[in-house]
């Protein structure tokens, strides 16, 4: 995934918003960064990746941020929502 994709699909979130509100705003715990424009309040399929990506902001050395890439990402959560696993808001990325 690279800096300009979307992290989270339901309020179009770019995983380099999240990268430069960890950095900039220093949120304690992974939860607050649903002050990121959101992030991690819709359909919920972001909130694990949302995690990992605060575990390597603040850890390095004992997380990975590994992503797959925009169109799996995007796949896997066409899935995840088809399966009944949350409910994407009015106006989210479309389910393919």
């Amino acid at each position: 995934m690279e800096l300009d994709d979307e992290l989270c699909l339901c309020f179009h979130v770019t995983k380099r918003k999240v990268v430069n509100y960890i950095r900039v705003e220093r949120p304690r715990t992974a939860g607050q960064l649903s002050d990121c424009f959101g992030a991690g309040t819709g359909c919920g399929w972001c909130r694990p990746f949302l995690r990992n990506l605060f575990a390597a902001q603040i850890d390095a050395d004992n997380a990975d941020a590994t992503l797959p890439s925009a169109a799996e990402y995007a796949g896997m959560r066409s899935h995840y929502v088809r399966d009944g696993g949350g409910t994407p808001p009015p106006g989210a990325t479309p389910i393919d």
